[in-house]
């Protein structure tokens, strides 16, 4: 469905907002006596990005009545988020640790999401017709209705509004195995994939959960005509031995195939790229870019994540656009 408004109304993301603790520099779990506490949640990524990136977005989601419920939606807020439509109750944050790897030892996550706030959602805590009104688009990655019937419940209400209202719905598959297995994943999926329109994930995904066996550009093609999809993004990772990353992207956008170069990336954090990759797409279509710009913009601002610590991808329109172009961003600015 096309987005019909000149200026797009805002982006309207929904899933659990989490505290991320860091272990100091490349520090293991078992030499730490500190962590690093910043707030985060995939969808709050996408919101971020969108707020800086010349969109307006809204946070939805759930957090404890009290000093950390605040201090999480005070974080959100300060990069230019609504958080007007954050529900307040449960006991506690999410909470995910983080280890930082270093050339051959990778990163490492540790989650603490159980008896969370955001799994403690009551049919009292959105209305989404008001949440969604004005909206141009909803955002929801596969982590979502991976942590409980009570949020599944919600997100299809969600999405049930966002049909009747026209508002276009972007899903990052974002698999994790530490929250549910791959049959629960499939069965969580499938109810949702009639009301999607954009999907950000990879041939594997493709493949694992959704039945499409084709390979190649052919995979994005049938996935995207099984279920109807305006937008079919993958991204690929290959790391080597050493900790170099290969990432690229193949971004299908109606019948047009988009694919990238291949970035070598010396990483100093991964994680909060996908998110920043899907704000990208989510800005290109919105602001009706061309594929190759669109593509060209979101690679850029998720390359370019990749050398910023913490999950918000902290750039600036100007430095995605200078980078997408052929720019270089490596030297000193003065």
């Amino acid at each position: 469905m096309p987005v019909s408004a000149e200026v797009p109304g805002p982006v309207v993301c929904f899933g659990e907002a989490l505290m991320r603790l860091d272990t100091p520099g490349f520090e293991r779990f078992v030499q730490a006596n500190s962590f690093q506490a910043s707030f985060t949640g995939g969808e709050a990524n996408v919101a971020v990005s969108a707020a800086l990136w010349e969109l307006s977005s809204r946070m939805v989601s759930k957090v404890p009545a009290h000093d950390l419920g605040d201090a999480c939606i005070n974080y959100y807020r300060q990069y230019g988020v609504d958080t007007r439509y954050m529900a307040r109750g449960g006991d506690r944050l999410g909470i995910f640790f983080v280890e930082n790897g270093k050339s051959q030892r990778g990163p490492r996550v540790i989650y603490d999401r159980v008896a969370s706030s955001f799994r403690s959602l009551t049919a009292d805590d959105f209305d989404w017709n008001q949440i969604l009104e004005g909206a141009s688009w909803f955002h929801f990655s596969g982590t979502a209705p991976a942590v409980g019937q009570a949020v599944q419940t919600q997100l299809l209400a969600a999405l049930k509004t966002c049909r009747d209202r026209g508002v276009v719905v972007s899903f990052d598959v974002g698999y994790r195995s530490a929250l549910w297995t791959v049959e629960e994943a499939r069965r969580g999926y499938a109810p949702l994939m009639e009301y999607v329109d954009v999907l950000i994930g990879s041939e594997q995904d493709a493949t694992t959960f959704f039945g499409i066996t084709s390979t190649g550009e052919q995979n994005q093609r049938d996935f995207a005509r099984e279920f109807g999809l305006q937008v079919v993004a993958y991204s690929d990772r290959e790391v080597s031995q050493t900790g170099l990353h290969r990432y690229s992207a193949k971004v299908l956008i109606g019948e047009e195939l988009v694919q990238t170069p291949v970035y070598e990336i010396d990483v100093v954090d991964r994680i909060g790229t996908g998110d920043a990759f899907t704000a990208g797409i989510i800005r290109g279509q919105l602001l009706k870019h061309s594929p190759q710009e669109t593509t060209a913009f979101a690679m850029a601002a998720a390359v370019l994540k990749h050398s910023i610590p913490g999950d918000f991808a902290l750039l600036s329109v100007a430095e995605i656009e200078h980078f997408a172009q052929g720019g270089s961003l490596a030297k000193v600015r003065r």
